[in-house]
């Protein structure tokens, strides 16, 4: 079986199993006991911050670990808001339309039960935000601008360092969902406030990931509790998760460029030939501006989920979009929002390579074609 929806998860690493296993094991104390098994745990979680503090480019008491990108991106963007509310009177937020709904419901708990205002950027057909249209949304009473690195459906790229320089000459926080584009893309230097990382994304297990924000950004926590993370996110912390996130991100980020290299040639490849063997294929996302592990199509005249079905008889997994709206009936949103019309939006297949082994793209193209052939013969 070929597994080419690495977008939704990855396997977890060897090396991050072999990481992690003693604070599971013989080192599995709780991080605030003040003897010998828990201050060795505690130690093991200090590196691990300092770890991923160097991948993303920040001060290692600017990392709260979490449960993952689901939970980074609601503290960020509730947490960020609600403080500027109550230190400035901030109440409005700037978003885009195709957002991952961790951030899409997070904004819309901010207009439903704190009563902030919402301005959605505009996406062109690509997906790409005009860095533009970002200074113009700012007002005085903004209290963040959240937007992802790297759509997860599309793969589209994000100019973020002309939206960080738009939010930075303007004083108001930029939230970078970096959940995808970790692995792939630099993440020091984007000129974030705060970026939102997942582990499961990266070979680590899943229910593990970190919020990384500047110091200088007043935060209001959700969990209340035992103080952990600073007072920013109380619970008992997963020693053995930090680690092996922080082991995952560091392999990904040592391997970054020579994967991003050859896993991009091997997309596009790919792209070229589904498009020569399906005419009527038709590329969603940038044409350059994208991930290097994302090629996303849509069938017009077929269905998405039936080429699924079709692909998983011819060993190839793949998705229709965000894992975390499968089954659903409804079109992509980010689809939409790119200008496409919803019968051809429910015809979207996505296929996210991995970072190893290498994809046979010619191989994988013959597959995608004949499982668009098996759909349209269909009675």
């Amino acid at each position: 079986m070929l597994y080419l929806d690495n977008a939704a998860t990855t396997p977890v690493r060897p090396e991050v199993l072999e990481a992690m296993a003693p604070y599971l094991t013989r080192w599995f104390g709780n991080a605030s006991s003040h003897h010998t098994v828990g201050e060795t745990a505690a130690a093991a979680l200090d590196d691990a911050r300092a770890r991923v503090a160097r991948v993303v480019g920040m001060r290692a008491s600017d990392v709260i670990f979490t449960s993952g990108g689901t939970e980074s991106d609601n503290l960020a963007v509730k947490g960020i808001a609600v403080a500027a509310r109550q230190n400035r009177g901030a109440r409005h937020v700037v978003t885009s339309p195709i957002e991952h709904e961790a951030i899409l419901e997070s904004v819309d708990h901010l207009r439903r039960i704190h009563g902030f205002a919402v301005t959605m950027l505009p996406v062109d057909h690509h997906g790409r935000i005009d860095p533009g249209t970002v200074d113009d949304a700012i007002r005085e009473d903004t209290a963040l601008v959240a937007v992802g690195y790297a759509n997860n459906e599309v793969g589209t790229v994000q100019d973020v360092a002309a939206i960080a320089a738009a939010t930075s000459a303007r004083r108001v926080p930029l939230h970078l969902d970096a959940v995808q584009a970790a692995g792939w893309l630099p993440l020091a230097g984007t000129g974030a406030d705060s970026l939102a990382i997942a582990g499961h994304k990266l070979g680590a297990p899943k229910g593990t990931g970190a919020l990384a924000i500047r110091g200088r950004v007043p935060l209001e926590p959700l969990f209340h509790g035992g103080g952990q993370e600073r007072g920013r996110r109380s619970g008992t912390e997963d020693v053995a998760g930090a680690v092996a996130l922080a082991t995952a991100l560091e392999l990904a980020e040592a391997e970054r460029e020579g994967d991003s290299t050859r896993v991009g040639a091997a997309r596009d490849r790919f792209i070229a030939a589904v498009l020569q063997r399906v005419p009527e294929a038709r590329v969603t996302g940038h044409p350059v501006q994208r991930l290097p592990g994302t090629a996303s199509f849509v069938f017009p005249g077929t269905s998405g989920e039936a080429i699924l079905l079709e692909l998983e008889r011819r060993g190839v997994v793949s998705s229709s979009g965000s894992a975390c709206a499968a089954g659903s009936d409804e079109p992509s949103h980010v689809l939409l929002a790119m200008g496409y019309e919803p019968e051809v939006a429910q015809t979207a297949v996505r296929f996210t390579l991995p970072h190893e082994p290498a994809v046979d793209a010619d191989d994988l193209a013959a597959r995608v074609a004949a499982a668009v052939r098996a759909v349209r013969s269909a009675p």
